[in-house]
């Protein structure tokens, strides 16, 4: 896995070890990017269930002003840290240990990009999207990136989020809501 464009372009990332992280390929990363273009440079950025901070490292690197990487495990923490300082992006950065939930509950920040990838078919999406509505913390105008497996999100709405854009890569669904409130 590596940081695909920008400043850090080629830098390889580390992964927490284990089973736990799910790192989204570089492929669906690519993918993803494409379809962000526009929307990266100055982009305050949040990364929730961030594992190794991929996305958010590649928003850092293609022109993001900030990045918040929220992740309950330690390992995650530090493999985010090392990930930062080798791509020499730390000081755009916060990292913060702690369940997402909780973070969401507290936030009081509005961001431009939000990068959702949590573990699958755990019903964590549907609830961090309720709560992320809820609390107002996407800007108006402002993206979610929800990456899911096929079929997870099918039939769910959200009151103030307009699905813009909807690709599929084998099992894996990725998906961008476009905050539409007035």
């Amino acid at each position: 896995m590596r940081v695909i464009a920008g400043l850090s372009k080629g830098h390889n990332l580390k992964t927490p070890s284990g089973l736990n992280t799910r790192p989204t390929t570089d492929k669906v990363k690519g993918s993803l990017f494409s379809m962000l273009t526009g929307n990266i440079a100055g982009a305050n950025v949040l990364d929730l269930f961030a594992g190794s901070g991929a996305l958010g490292i590649e928003a850092l690197s293609r022109g993001a002003e900030k990045c918040v990487f929220v992740d309950s495990s330690p390992e995650a923490k530090a493999c985010i840290r090392d990930n930062l300082n080798h791509t020499k992006l730390s000081a755009k950065a916060e990292t913060v240990q702690s369940d997402s939930f909780l973070y969401l509950k507290h936030c009081c920040e509005q961001f431009d990009i939000i990068f959702l990838d949590p573990p699958y078919h755990m019903g964590l999406v549907a609830r961090a999207t309720e709560l992320i509505c809820e609390k107002n913390l996407l800007k108006k105008g402002g993206l979610l990136s929800v990456e899911t497996d096929n079929g997870e999100l099918d039939g769910t709405d959200f009151d103030t989020l307009i699905c813009i854009k909807n690709k599929k890569y084998g099992r894996i669904s990725l998906k961008i809501y476009q905050n539409g409130i007035d």
